[in-house]
């Protein structure tokens, strides 16, 4: 993930520690950082992008330990080679940051797609994130893929 990255925040930024968690999370991936990404989730963390049975995880179990989220990236993340976020509402309370996003990715191969989506994460008294779920349609998203 070399040819762009970054996240554009046009949400409301005030300071919570779930926030702060996904706006890092955000950064990780856009910047194809796999280590920074995994080193912000807690040891008993799950991961479900998107929530529910999905060609990503056809079980709908989501993605387990740091173990299961570094597979979920190498068997996902990996193969996207730019990626592009914009937040456009964000909600902070409680352990939990919900945002509602729109991501652009060029694929390998050079195919575009989007995703349009909300994103919840919860975090630990230490700001880990112990719970990402991404609540996105993959047939709007499937609905969005341009080839090359």
């Amino acid at each position: 993930m070399s040819d762009f990255a970054a996240v554009a925040w046009e949400a409301p930024d005030g300071d919570h520690p779930a926030r702060r968690a996904a706006r890092a999370s955000m950064a990780a991936v856009a910047a194809g950082r796999r280590e920074d990404w995994l080193g912000l989730f807690a040891p008993d963390a799950l991961v479900e992008d998107p929530v529910g049975p999905s060609m990503l995880d056809p079980e709908g179990k989501g993605h387990a330990g740091r173990g299961g989220i570094a597979a979920f990236w190498d068997a996902h993340i990996a193969s996207v080679r730019a990626c592009r976020f914009r937040v456009t509402d964000s909600f902070a309370n409680g352990p939990c940051c919900a945002n509602v996003a729109s991501i652009a990715m060029t694929l390998e191969g050079g195919a575009t797609m989007t995703v349009d989506c909300v994103i919840v994460y919860t975090v630990d008294d230490a700001g880990a994130i112990t719970s990402l779920r991404a609540h996105w349609e993959p047939e709007r998203a499937l609905a969005t893929l341009t080839a090359p």
